[in-house]
């Protein structure tokens, strides 16, 4: 499709209906639930979609404990470019988020993946180690969902090939926790 503003706009309006509400409130509610436990909330991607893993944590951490007082555990594994890089040089890349885990990830905490095709072998071996331990694995995903629509607990697809549609709608998915965390109402005039 040619790009033009109003394309743009409303491949937005259409992929955004596709999206099964249902499951995106499932997943909200989720990490509402972990947040209100004390559980300890994990974001990770590649590329646009680490920015997309930060932009997360930034948003839920700072927010939420302006908005209730009340503490959020959240850590991106996309912020420590030492550790990354260190487990990409010592071992490979393929590890180095499931490497971040292994010391600080417990039973019952949450891991989100964010990816547009789903299939990026770094966040697969994060989900596989979060799962065999007992985490919980929440994919927020493009395409067709990859391996990671397969592997994770729950996941929320995005069904656009375009990763920029992609991206756009993580973000608001990001967002749209951020208003349940902190009980944020949407006043329109």
């Amino acid at each position: 499709m040619k790009f033009t503003i109003e394309n743009y706009i409303n491949e937005h309006q259409k992929i955004l209906s596709k999206i099964n509400q249902n499951q995106l409130q499932k997943i909200i509610d989720l990490i509402y639930e972990a947040h209100l436990k004390g559980r300890k909330i994990f974001t990770c991607g590649n590329g646009g979609s680490a920015s997309t893993a930060s932009h997360m944590i930034t948003d839920w951490n700072k927010m939420t404990t302006m908005a209730t007082q009340k503490k959020f555990y959240g850590f991106s594994l996309t912020d420590n470019v030492g550790l990354i890089t260190a487990y990409a040089n010592d071992t490979n890349y393929e590890n180095v988020f499931k490497g971040q885990l292994e010391s600080v990830m417990d039973k019952d905490d949450i891991l989100i993946a964010v990816s547009g095709s789903g299939n990026s072998k770094n966040l697969i071996n994060a989900v596989n180690f979060a799962n065999k331990i007992g985490g919980f694995t929440i994919g927020i995903v493009g395409y067709d969902g990859g391996e990671l629509k397969k592997i994770t607990k729950e996941n929320v697809l995005v069904p656009s090939f375009d990763m920029q549609i992609c991206e756009d709608i993580h973000l608001i998915i990001c967002h749209m926790v951020m208003k349940k965390l902190t009980n944020y109402e949407i006043i329109s005039k």
